[in-house]
Parts: C-alpha cells; sequence; structure tokens
C-alpha cells in the first residue's frame, strides 16, 4: 500500500471517490471505513493483525447505479489487486466447485501484473540506456574485433577475482581495440548517432534488432489447475532470439521493455504479489442475487445456485487456494457482492454466506439531479468523453444548460416508464442525439456543434414516442 493511502482518512477518500462518482453517499463511507482499517490493521502486533478479518460488504441496488464502478475505483485508488465475477458464471452448464477457485487464481495474475509494473517503473531508466545503446550500435555496428570480443561473462570465478586465460586474452583483445584509432571513429560516430536519437531526430528510421522469440503458451498453460510443463522447459533452455525489422520508436519500446524484464528478479516479484493479494486483495462477485433462490419451490437450476453458494463460501470465509505461484490464503481479502435484489433478498442467501457479508448497504435510484451531476461534474463526465472525441475531428461541441436538464429529465423518465437501467441511459442518449453529427464527420463545413432544450427535444422526441408506444403493444 502506497504512503500516500496510508496517510487518507475516510473523508478523504469518499472526496476522491466522489470525483467519479455521484451520491451513493453510504456505500462510499462503508468501503473508506474497510480500507481505512486495512491500514489500522496493518499497525497492530502480528497475534492481533492475524485475529481482524475484513468485514466484507454487501450491495444492493439496480443495475447503472455505481456498485461496480465504487469498488472499482477503490481499488485503483489504493493500488491494489482487483477481480471482478459474475456469480452466475458458476451455475453455467457443466461446472464444477473447484471452478470457483479461478477468481482467487484471476487476483493472483491481477497481483502479478501490479508488482512486475512497479519493479520494471524502478528499473526505467537503466531499462532505457540499456536500450539506447543496443539501438545505436544497431545503427553504427562496431569492427569485427567487437564482435569476435564482446564483454566477457561474468561467473562464479570471475566475482571471485580468478579469470580464465580465454578471458584475460579477450579482455587484453578488448583493450586493444578500444585504443585503436578504428574505435575512435566509431565512438565519435555513435555519440552523433545518440543525440540525434535523443532529440527524436531518428524515430522513424528503420533499423534491425535482436529480440527475445517468445513461444506462444503451451496448450496445458490455459488449464489454471495445472503447472505450465512448457514453462519448466523454457527456464532450462537458452533463450531464443530472432531478427526484427522496426522503426526506432517501437525498437526503444520493444528494448526498453525487454531490458526492464531482464533486470527483475522474478522471485521477489512473486513473493511481493502473493502478499499483496492476500492483504490488499479486492474480489467484486457481481450478480451474487442470482444465486439466491427466491421462492420455496426449488427446481434443479435453484439445487445448483445453493451449490454455488456453499461453493463461494469457503473462499470468502478463509481459506487456501493454490496457483501456478504458490499457495493463497483468503482470510484477509476484502469481498465485495453485489445485486439488484429484485426477485430475492439478502435474506434468501444461505445463512453461513450471509453472515460472511456483515456489512448491508443499500444504493439509491438515481434522480432527475443525479443526472444532472453524472453529466458534468465527474472527471470523466460522459459528455467530456463525448467533447474530446469529436474535437479530434476538428469539431467542438457544446451543451447549454437547459439541454443537459432536459437531457437529464429525459433519461430519468425513460428508466421510470421502461427497465430502469440507471446512468447507462446517459449513454443511449447521447449516442442518439449525436448520430448524425459523429456520421458526417469529418466534414470541412462543421466546426461547432451547440445542443439546446430544442434541439434535445427535437432529436429525442420520436424516440421517446415509440418506447411509450412499446408498451401497448402485446
Amino acid at each position: 500500500m502506497s504512503e500516500s493511502i496510508k496517510n487518507m482518512t475516510p473523508k478523504q477518500i469518499v472526496a476522491e471517490l466522489d470525483k467519479y462518482i455521484i451520491g451513493q453517499d453510504e456505500a462510499k463511507k462503508y468501503v473508506a471505513i474497510a480500507l481505512r482499517n486495512r491500514y489500522r490493521r496493518s499497525k497492530l502486533s502480528e497475534e492481533m493483525r492475524e485475529e481482524i478479518t475484513p468485514k466484507n460488504i454487501l450491495m444492493m441496488g439496480p443495475t447503472g447505479v455505481g456498485k461496480t464502478e465504487i469498488a472499482r475505483r477503490l481499488a485503483k485508488l489504493m493500488d491494489a489487486p482487483f477481480v471482478k465475477v459474475e456469480a452466475t458464471k458458476f451455475t453455467e452448464v457443466g461446472y464444477v466447485g473447484r471452478d470457483v477457485d479461478s477468481m482467487i487464481r484471476d487476483l493472483v495474475e491481477a497481483s502479478m501484473r501490479l508488482s512486475k509494473q512497479k519493479r520494471m517503473d524502478e528499473n526505467a531508466d537503466m531499462a532505457d540506456r540499456m536500450a539506447e545503446d543496443i539501438i545505436v550500435k544497431a545503427i553504427i555496428p562496431g569492427g569485427p574485433e567487437e564482435e569476435k570480443t564482446g564483454v566477457p561473462l561474468g561467473n562464479i570465478f570471475t566475482n571471485l577475482g580468478y579469470k580464465s586465460q580465454k578471458q584475460q586474452y579477450e579482455e587484453n583483445k578488448q583493450k586493444e581495440y578500444e585504443a585503436s584509432e578504428e574505435y575512435s571513429d566509431v565512438k565519435m560516430a555513435r555519440d552523433q548517432v545518440r543525440e540525434q536519437l535523443k532529440s527524436g531526430l531518428l524515430d522513424d528510421e528503420i533499423i534491425e534488432i535482436e529480440v527475445d522469440d517468445v513461444p506462444k503458451n503451451n496448450q496445458l498453460d490455459q488449464n489454471e489447475g495445472m503447472i505450465a510443463i512448457g514453462n519448466i522447459f523454457d527456464n532450462m533452455m537458452p533463450k531464443k532470439t530472432k531478427r526484427k525489422k522496426c522503426k526506432v520508436k517501437d525498437a526503444r519500446r520493444i528494448l526498453r521493455e525487454q531490458e526492464a524484464q531482464k533486470l527483475i528478479d522474478m522471485d521477489q516479484v512473486t513473493d511481493e504479489a502473493l502478499k499483496n493479494a492476500e492483504q490488499n486483495g479486492i474480489v467484486f462477485i457481481d450478480e451474487i442475487d442470482k444465486i439466491a433462490s427466491g421462492n420455496s419451490m426449488r427446481s434443479g437450476a435453484d439445487v445448483s445456485r445453493e451449490g454455488v453458494q456453499r461453493d463461494i463460501l469457503p473462499i470468502v470465509e478463509g481459506s487456501v487456494v493454490n496457483t501456478k505461484y504458490g499457495p493463497v490464503k483468503t482470510d484477509h481479502m476484502l469481498f465485495i457482492g453485489a445485486g439488484a435484489f429484485h426477485v430475492s433478498k439478502p435474506s434468501d442467501l444461505i445463512p453461513e454466506l450471509q453472515g460472511r457479508f456483515p456489512i448491508n448497504v443499500e444504493l439509491k435510484n438515481l434522480d432527475k439531479e443525479d443526472f444532472k451531476k453524472i453529466l458534468t461534474v465527474p472527471e470523466n463526465a460522459v459528455t467530456k468523453q463525448q467533447k474530446a472525441l469529436l474535437e479530434t475531428e476538428g469539431v467542438k461541441v457544446e451543451f447549454t444548460d437547459d439541454a443537459i436538464d432536459e437531457i437529464a429529465n429525459l433519461a430519468y423518465l425513460m428508466n421510470e416508464e421502461t427497465e430502469n437501467i440507471g446512468a447507462r441511459r446517459l449513454h443511449t442518449i447521447l449516442e442518439i442525439l449525436l448520430e448524425d453529427v459523429s456520421y458526417n464527420l469529418p466534414d470541412p463545413s462543421i466546426t461547432e456543434v451547440v445542443f439546446d432544450r430544442e434541439s434535445v427535444q427535437e432529436k429525442l422526441g420520436e424516440k421517446i414516442k415509440e418506447v411509450d408506444v412499446d408498451k401497448y403493444i402485446l
């Protein structure tokens, strides 16, 4: 967990979430407390720390009100491993209980990506310099002597101060070559190329570089429960390389990543990733209401649903799941369940599972005022996204205040009269509104488009009438 997050109070966490999510203050409050409790727990003695488990949260509310977004933003905010799974996935035909473990394996994979990226970022400067050296040598190759000698590789004896006769001979040849006139000419040319490279003058030049030849994963890798047999042999054999022609700017990116990868200690990354998944992992189980049985008459499907609940239970309670990176304990992971609970109620879940989600939060339906805020306030507001998209075509799009008011009003009415899909309704309305403009671009004659209340009503009036008529068609 980063230092900045450790110092954030629940109020500050909620303020961060407010930048992206409108309303749902109660849900934000609970997730902020859950996040802060992790920091508080890290300050305790090891004995006490093991005793304290996270208070899992169950979110209830219709689709499109912000359930997933709260969990996703929370994970991004604290740079924590996050995975979202649909509970209904485990009720599909042919499901077996051990498949439920896949959510934890996915979480570990997410954690590995985070830890690896963090290490690569730490080594970015060194990898950049190494990539630059390779590109310079590809543009200005050395003489045959440099190719022959190269740089002697170290081994256990070299590290202890011993050198073989061959190594000593190669080192002397390298020194002779470096003292030659040929080498000074090459070095001068390389210095000039390095300057041009830094100023971006060579970005579109085509060069040939040597890159690692990564084979496609063995078919057995796809089965999460099995060890990747292909990887075992890969690790024993020296890595294959291949020649590749590409632009300098692409070569820089490929080589930077390749060199950063070589600088990483994968054992350290794996240990860090497993610990991060265990202590900071967030598992978001969506559609949890679909595995609850809402009526007393139990059909075969309902039995399957209860079976899924019983399979999820040990993971939420705390168990050890085997992954290809090693065993992972789920005791201190935060589980967030979410569902609409239209047909069923939280009390329809099996009692043991209910007990593992002690905090129940009801998310409220969005009203007209919420829609107005969603359109304008968040940093990633849909109107801002659409403006940015059309600006790439040289068109400035403006929405007047009364247009925003009308869009919010229409979204609210459509949700009330038809299926309530929450904030997703705004995407539908804006797509319809901008349909003609988007279709006709690029067009030099169109540089600015302004939407007001009248133009919104004119464009969307017909669609609303269609919806009203549909209600009466059997």
